[in-house]
């Protein structure tokens, strides 16, 4: 339990978002005097709507950490209640009395401060943008549906009531948190294990990390899954539940390939099944004044001779095509990982996937040999290439890029060995659906 104090305060917004959303504003080391002082004790119930979360989970990680697998001792989880939105999250990182490296995450491990750097007596300062939803989708006709979502998802923080930060780091200080409503563009993603938010250790992908670059004035949305093609996603309401927010000014963006080669029906297809859902996804993306960005899957690591081995079949192709046909922007995600995995090689590409010896992570009984799914440094890179796109095409999007972001290219990647990530208590030894 930490030691130190919370202080809350709740202003309601006034007009129309009154009824809405609320203002929450905490302070962690109680130099907001007009604050409501809660005590450590306090933590997160339905009933009370706020407090420190999954500290159960915490403490038990704890007990199973080993010499390659260590949680920081500061690590904690702070949840609020909240309707589905936007929401712009401040957060004041220092300590009056130490030294501080603070990670910033929320909800599913999405990265929005990384390795934020503090002397003692010193403060900053970082906002961003938090997208929370839940399952509920509200029809234009007043009716209501749902986001069929897999069993795994209702223990995750994806789809619940509630939005959560975690504070992480070497030595995380956490001064201060406000969460205001955000009323900006936002990037929704649709994909399949390679975009989606992996809540749990040492599963990672590009959604996650992609957050990390953009200012508050855009958010992101992820609602990719595990194991989901372009039909599976559109029949679980994923898409419904996207165009019910969509409005003009959003964007949407459609990477697909991995999971839909596997369709054995009757009109599977690259350039069947698959190139028919890819214009369903633009026609109601368009509708609603959204603009789609397609995005071609990430390869597989499977080399011949040093290179490469092309592992999609026709379906990047067919994704190009559709794109060149609806004049859909496109992102080349296929070529850049290639080009990524081939300038690493053979042995340093594993680096950037799922390829850990037996007991690097706790009851990891098998070594890891994951060649589809990526860990926190290599989607890491990734999530780069997804900028790399953007800038490429002139998208407006661009102007959502934080000042600090550093042009990138694949064929000089970030050195692995100097990537640093601070792992959280949620861990699975079972790879995520899909290939």
């Amino acid at each position: 339990m930490m030691k130190h104090s919370v202080l809350f305060t709740a202003l309601l917004l006034a007009g129309t978002l009154a009824t809405k959303a609320q203002t929450f504003n905490f302070s962690f080391d109680g130099r907001d005097k007009n604050a409501t002082k809660i005590t450590a004790a306090d933590v997160y119930s339905d009933e009370k709507g706020y407090g420190y979360d999954f500290q159960d989970i915490v403490a038990e990680a704890k007990k199973l950490q080993t010499d390659t697998y260590k949680l920081s001792e500061g690590l904690f989880y702070f949840s609020v209640a909240v309707p589905d939105g936007n929401y712009k999250v401040t957060v004041t990182v220092g300590s009056k009395k130490k030294k501080g490296s603070t990670t910033v995450r929320a909800e599913s491990r999405r990265l929005y401060v990384y390795d934020a750097e503090t002397k003692k007596g010193e403060f900053k300062t970082f906002s961003f943008v938090v997208n929370k939803r839940n399952t509920t989708i509200n029809l234009p006709d007043g009716k209501k549906d749902v986001v069929k979502i897999k069993p795994r998802e209702k223990t995750a923080l994806l789809w619940d009531d509630k939005l959560t930060i975690e504070i992480n780091g070497d030595a995380p200080t956490c001064s201060q948190i406000k969460i205001e409503p955000a009323d900006v563009p936002t990037i929704y993603l649709c994909g399949n294990s390679t975009v989606v938010d992996q809540d749990k250790e040492p599963w990672t992908s590009w959604g996650q990390m992609f957050t990390n670059w953009l200012t508050d004035e855009v958010a992101v949305a992820n609602y990719a899954e595990s194991g989901l093609c372009a039909s599976s996603f559109y029949a679980q309401n994923r898409l419904k539940k996207i165009v019910s927010l969509a409005k003009p000014g959003d964007y949407v963006m459609i990477e697909f390939g991995h999971n839909d080669q596997k369709e054995k029906s009757a009109g599977a297809g690259a350039f069947y099944n698959f190139a028919y859902y890819l214009k369903v996804y633009v026609d109601q993306i368009r509708e609603k004044g959204a603009t789609p960005i397609f995005v071609t899957p990430t390869q597989r690591r499977r080399f011949e001779d040093g290179k490469i081995v092309e592992t999609h079949g026709q379906y990047p192709d067919a994704m190009r095509f559709v794109a060149k046909d609806l004049g859909v922007q496109l992102i080349e995600l296929h070529d850049m990982t290639r080009t990524l995995l081939e300038t690493l090689g053979v042995e340093d590409s594993k680096r950037t996937l799922v390829h850990y010896p037996v007991g690097t992570f706790p009851n990891q009984g098998k070594q890891f040999e994951d060649n589809t799914h990526w860990n926190p440094y290599g989607a890491f890179e990734i999530s780069k290439m997804i900028v790399c796109g953007l800038k490429e095409m002139n998208s407006p999007l661009v102007k959502f890029l934080r000042p600090d972001y550093k042009d990138y290219n694949p064929a000089q990647p970030d050195d692995w060995k100097t990537f640093h990530w601070n792992c959280g208590p949620f861990i699975d030894v079972v790879k995520p659906d899909g290939n």
